[in-house]
């Protein structure tokens, strides 16, 4: 069986659509866990905006709520506090129903692990068409255009693996087939937790270059999950989650650190070393931003220059002590 075989397959065609993908707000987004009778603070206060038809990938060490995130944004989870807007839709609010019928037509979700998005018994064309298929049956006649199945896959470079069981497939191959099963609903948001993860560098370049070519073709928005510096060097925009908050932002290589709605804004660790936690500083804006001065070295450097005053004869302006005239005998007059 061929991918244009496919029963039911929609005859479209792969070229960029004539909508973006979605947009996505999250205001004062919270999560806690409950552990064992204590709770586990995920994520507290996440401020994240991304534009329609971005690509953007969520970086920051294990634990830092990353897939929390990319879960909610998904509805899996409901926010502890906070919103998660999709579309402008507030996904904490939908339904049951809503949501089975946002994940099969709006979102496409990548899990970790490939296998967990695919049938391992069936064939790559089969799955992608199942995904397809539950999205046919939800959206209504004319709505949002789903990809050709056979161009989809021949756009991820997997077009001769179409008749191929899923289990028999390398993990690069699996993984751009669930990409494939992630977007063949025509959903407007991918969201893809760890892609590369388990890869080795040939299948992780695959599947940057899929994602990519997904990306250009869709004008899907793309949230992705990494660890790997090769996966977050090729997008963008990164975000960097730590400690539960939005630390820092790249955009295309440069990395900034980022204001919340509520005015704090995360130190990156080499800075931290300059100003520890509990560090007292005072602000000081300008034209150009605001500097932030360590209060306790600028109460030192102030009496360190008192003393050299003192040492000095009280101005502070004439090595020796000059008496004001141009003295050209003297221990450092002052010029005029």
């Amino acid at each position: 069986m061929t991918p244009a075989a496919i029963a039911g397959a929609p005859a479209l065609t792969l070229a960029p659509r004539s909508e973006p993908g979605l947009d996505v707000q999250c205001l004062g987004l919270v999560h806690l866990y409950h552990l064992e009778g204590t709770e586990v603070v995920a994520l507290r206060g996440v401020d994240l905006d991304i534009d329609p038809g971005e690509m953007v990938a969520l970086l920051g060490p294990s634990g830092a709520g990353k897939s929390t995130l990319l879960r909610m944004l998904a509805g899996l989870l409901r926010p502890s506090a906070g919103q998660v807007l999709v579309g402008g839709r507030d996904v904490a609010r939908m339904s049951a129903s809503e949501l089975r019928a946002f994940r099969a037509t709006e979102v496409g979700i990548v899990l970790q692990e490939a296998t967990s998005n695919l049938l391992g018994y069936a064939t790559v064309a089969e799955n992608v068409a199942y995904a397809a298929r539950g999205a046919r049956q939800r959206r209504a006649p004319g709505a949002f255009d789903r990809p050709d199945l056979a161009q989809l896959l021949t756009l991820l470079d997997i077009a001769d693996l179409a008749d191929e069981r899923i289990g028999t497939l390398s993990g690069g191959d699996q993984q751009r087939a669930a990409l494939a099963a992630g977007v063949a609903g025509g959903g407007r948001l991918l969201l893809v937790d760890e892609p590369t993860s388990q890869l080795d560098p040939a299948g992780r370049d695959s599947v940057i270059d899929g994602m990519h070519a997904l990306h250009d073709a869709l004008r899907a928005t793309i949230v992705m999950v990494t660890h790997d510096p090769a996966v977050a060097a090729s997008v963008p925009r990164t975000v960097t989650i730590r400690d539960g908050r939005v630390g820092t932002e790249g955009r295309h290589g440069t990395q900034y650190a980022v204001v919340g709605r509520d005015g704090v804004i995360q130190l990156p660790p080499d800075l931290l070393e300059i100003l520890p936690p509990q560090t007292l500083v005072r602000l000081r804006g300008h034209a150009h931003g605001v500097d932030l001065i360590n209060a306790d070295l600028e109460v030192a450097d102030a009496a360190q220059r008192l003393d050299v005053m003192s040492e000095t004869g009280g101005s502070g302006a004439d090595e020796g002590g000059g008496d004001g005239h141009d003295g050209a005998g003297g221990k450092g007059g002052r010029l005029p």
